[in-house]
């Protein structure tokens, strides 16, 4: 592993470096990628070098590279943007590159050490997200991480010729908590 700063079963997250722009650039101009996200005009290789250096500045985002744990490839980028300390909440954000690499659970994985991260590191209360009602498979794997839905902004985006619905999720402390707090067992009476 190089450079790890969270780890899990099968990918760790680590700071991402100017150098790793060449590999993210060609993910984010990727139309299969770039559907899910916010972006609607193609990045070149300087603008993608000057978010990773904002980013490793900045006090209100923490980005994190995704790297696979066998091969320490650099698979995906994820992190917290807007991190208000004072009402303790961020967004929540993550895209998986390589279509090789999707639907093998490191989103899901990358997603949990993230929250972790956020509450028990960051000290935050809640952490939200914005997810494309048509994304099922990453709903999907929010909620498996906690998240539940919010609300839903009607004929948010415009992409392709049509609207699309935006979800918005979120996951607070105390449900995370109450998720993660042993089950009592109920004890059978011997009469």
């Amino acid at each position: 592993m190089k450079n790890p700063f969270l780890t899990g079963a099968h990918i760790y997250l680590r700071a991402l470096e100017r150098a790793d722009a060449p590999t993210i650039l060609p993910w984010i101009n990727d139309g299969n990628v770039i559907g899910n996200l916010t972006i609607h005009r193609p990045l070149n290789l300087a603008a993608e070098e000057a978010f990773i250096e904002a980013a490793n500045r900045s006090e209100v985002d923490v980005i994190f590279g995704i790297c696979s744990r066998t091969s320490d490839r650099l698979i995906g980028v994820t992190g917290l943007q807007r991190i208000d300390h004072r009402n303790r909440h961020a967004m929540f954000g993550i895209f998986i590159g390589p279509a090789g690499n999707r639907g093998l659970g490191h989103g899901t994985e990358a997603t949990a050490l993230v929250v972790a991260y956020a509450f028990d590191t960051l000290n935050l209360n809640r952490v939200w997200l914005h997810v494309f009602e048509d994304n099922t498979a990453a709903i999907r794997a929010y909620e498996k991480a906690g998240f539940t839905r919010e609300g839903l902004l009607r004929d948010d985006d415009f992409r392709r010729g049509r609207f699309r619905n935006t979800v918005v999720m979120g996951i607070i402390r105390r449900d995370r908590q109450a998720s993660r707090a042993p089950r009592k067992t109920r004890q059978v009476s011997s009469r």
